[in-house]
């Protein structure tokens, strides 16, 4: 699974506290039973406009990672939750809403349910044919 959610908050505050997002990064995994594999990496970015500063945030999972992207000028934060392994992405958005005390959000949920025969299929190498 895949969740990708986009949304503006009410708080710009919190689109820069780089504390804050690696306390979230830290707690999160087991709140939807994932095992941590790293510490959180949290980072500011400085960008060459002023408009385009934020903190970036990344968490390995053993079920892959987590990593959120603000922009803290616009109130405005990415956020992503991917895993091999089913979540109940309806209550990681209100999480996710509610501790970045969003305004407005879009989110997408992509799963990737593979069946045995789509994996004999994927397996498969396909012929060149070169002319």
């Amino acid at each position: 699974m895949h969740l990708i959610i986009d949304g503006y908050g009410s708080n710009s505050e919190i689109m820069q506290d780089e504390d804050f997002i690696y306390q979230l990064l830290d707690s999160y995994p087991s709140r939807i039973g994932m095992a941590k594999i790293s510490a959180p990496f949290v980072l500011r970015y400085t960008g060459s406009k002023i408009e385009e500063w934020g903190i970036s945030g990344f968490i390995f999972i053993a079920e892959s990672h987590i990593s959120i992207h603000t922009f803290a000028e616009r109130s405005y934060v990415n956020i992503d939750v991917f895993s091999c392994r089913d979540f109940d992405a309806e209550q990681a958005t209100k999480y996710f809403k509610d501790k970045f005390q969003l305004t407005r959000l879009k989110n997408r949920l992509i799963t990737r349910d593979w069946k045995t025969t789509d994996l004999a299929e994927a397996n498969e190498v396909p012929q060149l044919h070169l002319v």
